[in-house]
């Protein structure tokens, strides 16, 4: 008797249905949605359940370090997605990524075909190994996989038409606009003013600018551009978080205070939908840092935060008051609206500033992709900037709203 395949268990059917979903996003090209249909996810789990491996939205199980820190995973495929969208990859085009699971690598190969060049990097040789048998089992030889620290890159397989990196990145060194093809282009995770940003850069000269970018969350870079977020604890319950470069001078023992007074509620009429958006512009409205104000569970349990900040919101300080967003609902903007809640003795005078900006951001740049983000290399002339921007180890991010 000839066995027939359970249609729930066979990685065909569940990939195409994966297809199908990622079709429904408008920015899938057929391309990248041909991809997908082709590669076989399933070679790249590592034995998880073949549901959760061709679920669009779900990341697969992490490599844990010995800290439990997450270092490697493949990404959700809907993120994989977005990335090789922004990537704009061609055929017969040079392809560096930086991080290596081995699944979005052949991905990358079928995008650039017979003609095309792929070379993953990874700075762990247990990835690496992984990655190797994993690509070659799947039928991708071709794939050049590297086992090195991606602060420097890969110049032997140089230039590069796209570079795609796929961890979470503090920087961008020397070396990855270097090997950049003339007009190349970088798909970076970009972590700055405390958030990451997935956006696309492409190089004019020494600078990389980006006018397209994502909400997106990456384990972080291992090796020589490995960072950290920098942490000011208010209490044991409340904490601001800033990029490691900006210069955090708060009034610590004030804002602990405040953070026990009683806060003041203020409505700014202006609907919240978009929220990476909003908080991009809330974190790059100016030159004084903006932190994430991040707060436990315990302090929105017992009313003392909304629940906005659980997870961090933007947060504006004056002395020893501060402000941050929230949202109820509200039929008179269609859905909900945005507001501020504000604790200190100049509660009033922060809650205003803060609805001045939401009035802002809704009234003038209410729409995807609305800044400009840019990356000056170290030594360039940052004179001339007149937006936001923060100076990193080796060069200067920048972001202005048109």
């Amino acid at each position: 008797m000839t066995s027939v395949q359970d249609p729930v268990q066979d990685p065909a059917v569940l990939r195409a249905a994966m297809v199908d979903a990622l079709r429904t996003d408008p920015a899938v090209s057929d391309r990248v949605a041909a991809a997908f249909a082709t590669v076989p996810r399933h070679l790249f789990a590592g034995g998880e359940p073949l549901a959760r491996v061709y679920d669009p939205n779900t990341t697969l199980a992490p490599k844990v370090d010995d800290a439990g820190r997450e270092t490697s995973v493949v990404s959700a495929a809907h993120i994989q997605a977005v990335m090789l969208e922004q990537a704009q990859i061609e055929p017969a085009m040079t392809v560096l990524e930086i991080g290596s699971s081995g699944y979005n690598a052949a991905l990358i190969a079928e995008l650039v075909g017979d003609r095309g060049a792929v070379t993953t990097v990874d700075i762990d040789p247990e990835i690496v190994t992984r990655a190797t048998r994993n690509l070659r089992a799947a039928g991708y030889e071709q794939v050049r996989v590297v086992q090195a620290d991606a602060e420097h890159g890969v110049p032997q397989h140089g230039p590069y038409d796209v570079i795609m990196v796929t961890v979470g990145a503090y920087d961008c060194p020397p070396a990855w606009r270097n090997q950049l093809s003339e007009h190349g282009r970088i798909v970076v995770p970009l972590r700055f003013a405390g958030i990451t940003r997935l956006i696309a850069f492409d190089r004019d000269g020494d600078r990389l600018v980006g006018d397209r970018y994502r909400l997106g969350a990456f384990v972080p870079m291992q090796g020589n551009g490995a960072a950290t977020d920098q942490m000011v604890p208010i209490t044991g319950e409340v904490t601001l978080r800033l990029d490691t470069c900006e210069l955090a001078d708060f009034d610590v023992p004030a804002l602990r205070k405040a953070v026990h007074s009683s806060g003041i509620e203020r409505w700014s009429g202006a609907p919240f939908d978009l929220p990476d958006e909003l908080e991009l512009f809330l974190l790059t409205h100016g030159r004084k840092p903006v932190p994430m104000l991040h707060v436990s569970e315990n302090m929105v349990q017992q009313g003392v935060f909304a629940a906005s900040a659980r997870r961090g919101v933007p947060a504006l300080i004056e002395g020893g008051s501060f402000a941050y967003r929230t949202k109820r609902e509200s039929p008179e903007t269609g859905g909900f609206e945005t507001g501020v809640i504000a604790h200190g003795p100049d509660a009033e005078t922060v809650a205003a500033r803060y609805i001045e900006l939401l009035r802002r951001w809704a009234r003038d740049y209410r729409r995807r992709d609305a800044a400009r983000i840019e990356y000056l290399p170290a030594g360039a002339d940052t004179k001339h900037l007149t937006g936001w921007s923060t100076t990193k180890r080796h060069g200067t991010v920048t972001v202005t709203w048109p």
